[in-house]
């Protein structure tokens, strides 16, 4: 199942996160993630990153 979604409870029980970004709309469009939400944690090299190490507390 494909799910796109900001909801952070969703991204952190995901089993494989794709970020696209850098920024919204024709700033973005490129991949600058893809793995699993502990990864994208642990890297916290995208703003999803920082929003998700924030909420689970990281």
């Amino acid at each position: 199942m494909i799910v796109i979604e900001h909801h952070q409870a969703v991204m952190a029980h995901a089993d494989w996160i794709i970020d696209l970004g850098p920024g919204a709309g024709h700033d973005g469009g490129r991949i600058v993630f893809e793995g699993t939400p502990a990864d994208l944690v642990a890297a916290r090299s995208t703003l999803t990153g920082q929003h998700l190490a924030a909420y689970v507390g990281a």
